[in-house]
């Protein structure tokens, strides 16, 4: 992965293949963001009116390059927009730097080392600046040839970022570094898993990741195998996986601190490869659903970047695993499935499957009696027909942690959106023959998946539902720090959950 320094030394001194600045959009042409006073005084004051004569106006993502001044030992000087300039008093924003970086790491591939000259203010910028230097660094190329991108014509990932300005002695500084190595390098293990192609990473192989991973940060593990589920009553995670012949697994991941008041229990969708089972997608819906373990991946992350920052919560992951294939032996509509929690439900379409295997984990999750309980999933395709691409919907049974949750994912730079529950909509899955059924008014599905899953909530538990369905994988060309594939959407807003509520800020 792309290695972090801070650094104090002057830009012209570097010997890096690029120095990065940033140009904003102003009102008259585009203007040079600070960080870059010395690299700008090289060009003789005259770096904004030689970037507007190459056609740099500063716009978000746009990305200039040119040769280094006189004097300077780095050959290029690439200069990458931050969006308008900020009205006076104000700041660019962390996301902003965040993009910026992210759109620098990803032009600068194949380089071996750059300096960031970028608007940092405070720790908390650089931190921004080092997260969306390492996500926008980001690549996968285990299946090139000969791999590691070593195929032909391939590039590596930019190898080093010095990030000037910065205070390496400082503990602010140094602290915001190691959080954002360690939260973009889970998130990044997070994309590779929803980038492996399904034949890799089954329910079996993929709880075999993370039982390593947990072992080597100190976290709790627990894999139950068909067996164990069959003994334990976990029909809606068996239904969905009977027709593979790769069986399912539920994997409990518990990170525990001596100092936690509060504990959060997270819940992830791991359907690692969704065919629709009997209710077949058809053509053209099928190529990407290796990307239905997404929530389970983001959740996985999460835990394991909690635990690497020793946050002062405990932090419970569960990941439902499961393949969900058509056979002689796959459920079909009609079918009911007796559930962990004693419900029964009517199948009614067996490509609703993602609400089966979260009903019993939510349900399962629920027994520990958490704070809060936060299930994540990509879990249906109204949220993307309601929220676009990029933005996740966010539901709860408590307003004021819907809300949190979405400050969270603000304050991370993940876009989400607060979602209702209307209670009406709940008797559209009504069922003659079960409890309930997997499917209710088509108008709404997104909210209805809700309600079902709120069903499964235990008495008094606050909870919410993320249906990152749109943002999890991106099918569209590379933007800032977000490459084409698995995104890792959620994990970000996860860890910023779990430290707010170690410091207190949810009650």
């Amino acid at each position: 992965m792309t290695a972090l320094t801070l650094s104090t030394a002057a830009a012209s001194g570097l010997r890096v293949d690029a120095i990065v600045v940033g140009v904003a959009k102003g009102a008259k042409g585009p203007v040079v963001a600070p960080g870059a006073e010395s690299v700008d005084k090289a060009y003789d004051g005259k770096l904004a009116s030689v970037l507007e004569t190459l056609g740099a106006t500063g716009g978000e993502g746009e990305v200039t390059k040119l040769p280094a001044p006189s004097g300077f030992k780095a050959p290029v000087v690439l200069a990458v927009g931050l969006g308008t300039v900020p009205e006076k008093d104000e700041t660019y924003g962390t996301d902003a730097l965040r993009r910026a970086a992210g759109t620098a790491a990803r032009a600068l591939s194949g380089s071996k080392k750059a300096a960031f000259a970028l608007p940092a203010e405070d720790a908390e910028d650089t931190g921004a600046i080092a997260e969306g230097a390492l996500l926008g660094a980001y690549s996968f190329d285990a299946y090139k040839e000969n791999g590691s991108a070593k195929g032909k014509d391939a590039k590596g990932p930019l190898g080093e970022v010095a990030l000037l300005g910065g205070k390496p002695r400082d503990k602010a500084y140094k602290a915001a570094v190691e959080r954002a190595t360690a939260v973009a390098e889970e998130l990044n293990r997070a994309r590779d898993l929803v980038n492996t192609p399904p034949n890799d990473l089954n329910p079996e192989a993929f709880a075999a990741v993370a039982t390593a991973a947990a072992k080597e940060h100190g976290i709790k593990v627990q894999v139950l195998d068909e067996k164990a589920l069959t003994k334990g009553g976990f029909g809606g995670i068996l239904g969905v996986g009977v027709g593979s012949d790769a069986p399912p697994r539920l994997v409990k991941l518990s990170y525990t601190s001596s100092k936690a008041k509060k504990h959060l229990a997270f819940v992830g969708k791991g359907i690692t490869y969704d065919s629709g089972g009997i209710s077949l997608k058809p053509a053209g819906h099928n190529e990407t659903m290796k990307c239905d373990m997404a929530g389970a991946a983001a959740v996985f992350a999460a835990v394991v970047s909690a635990a690497r920052l020793g946050l002062e919560v405990n932090v419970t992951g569960w990941l439902a695993l499961a393949e969900n294939m058509p056979s002689g032996s796959a459920t079909r509509p009609g079918d009911v499935l007796r559930m962990y929690s004693g419900k029964t439900v009517e199948v009614l379409n067996t490509d609703a499957e993602g609400r089966l295997v979260l009903a019993d984990a939510i349900a399962k999750a629920s027994e520990d009696e958490p704070d809060a309980i936060v299930d994540v999933a990509t879990l249906t395709g109204a949220m993307m027909m309601a929220l676009g691409s990029r933005t996740f919907g966010i539901m709860a049974n408590d307003d004021a942690f819907r809300a949190a949750i979405h400050d969270a994912s603000e304050e991370a730079g993940e876009p989400s959106w607060p979602m209702p529950l209307p209670e009406h909509l709940k008797k559209g899955m009504d069922s003659p023959t079960a409890d309930i059924a997997n499917m209710g008014e088509r108008m709404g599905g997104g909210l209805v998946a809700g309600l079902f899953l709120q069903e499964f909530v235990g008495e008094g538990i606050t909870w919410a539902h993320l249906d990152i369905a749109g943002p999890a994988f991106n099918e569209g060309g590379p933007f800032g720090y977000t490459p084409k594939g698995g995104t890792g959407t959620a994990v970000r807003t996860l860890v910023r959950l779990a430290e707010r509520t170690a410091a207190g800020d949810l009650g």
